[in-house]
């Protein structure tokens, strides 16, 4: 069943984490699953901290019921030369974008810059590390506009001189996003108060205020907020990030 939330104290309710008093207008009566909160992640004193990212679930017997974010993983895509080619290029193309050609043997910086001269992609959305070509696969890390997204695999083409039969390919390391099916991937506010599981208590559900739009001081969150890079982008809409 569900029961309104506690106003026992804890201690002193620190919503240092919040940048700015308009941020208190922007609160909406929620309902917390307790189990997934419970099972998963360990809280001191039997509360849940102010400041926890919270999601929704959509499916199962508790959509609707608000649950801790269970974040998202961002793309990794490799870049491998083989064939030992001894000059030449290649290309990358990104979801129909193609860059200028690469040096057979570019350091991890130059592939960066190439790919972040694509007309939908800056330098803050790739990082690469690995290289220099071609004995080093490049490894491309996506974030900043892409980051918790499933990004369309590149593809690559070569112009390569020397070597035996050299080629590139491009091969999908760690895919982006979440096989998540709960909805709990998909972050839509913070706790604004802190929340006491009582010891003992049977009930699974327990009402609380989310903030759902405002300003957010980062370093000040409590260090299991669940608060990534995926949850800031999705959330950039809604609040304002500091630090």
């Amino acid at each position: 069943m569900d029961i309104s939330v506690t106003t026992e104290a804890w201690t002193v309710e620190d919503r240092s984490w919040l940048g700015s008093r308009d941020g208190t207008e922007f609160t909406e009566t929620c309902t917390l699953y307790l189990p997934a909160f419970t099972q998963n992640l360990h809280y001191p004193n039997g509360y849940i901290p102010s400041g926890i990212l919270l999601a929704r679930f959509t499916s199962g017997a508790q959509a609707g019921l608000m649950g801790p974010y269970a974040g998202a993983t961002s793309e990794a895509q490799t870049v491998t030369i083989t064939g030992t080619p001894t000059g030449g290029t290649f290309t990358l193309t990104l979801d129909g974008e193609t860059t200028g050609a690469i040096a057979y043997n570019a350091t991890a910086a130059a592939v960066k810059d190439a790919l972040a001269a694509l007309p939908s992609v800056t330098g803050n959305d790739v990082s690469v590390s690995g290289g220099p070509g071609p004995g080093t696969p490049y490894v491309v890390a996506f974030k900043g506009q892409f980051a918790g997204e499933n990004v369309p695999q590149m593809t690559a083409t070569g112009s390569f001189t020397g070597g035996s039969t050299p080629a590139v390919a491009v091969t999908t390391t760690t895919a982006g996003g979440s096989n998540a099916t709960s909805g709990l991937d998909v972050p839509e506010g913070f706790l604004f108060n802190s929340t006491h599981i009582r010891r003992g208590s049977t009930a699974t559900n327990l009402g609380a205020p989310l903030l759902w739009r405002g300003s957010i001081k980062v370093n000040r969150l409590p260090a299991n907020s669940g608060l990534d890079e995926a949850a800031r982008t999705a959330l950039a809409a809604k609040f304002r990030f500091k630090g």
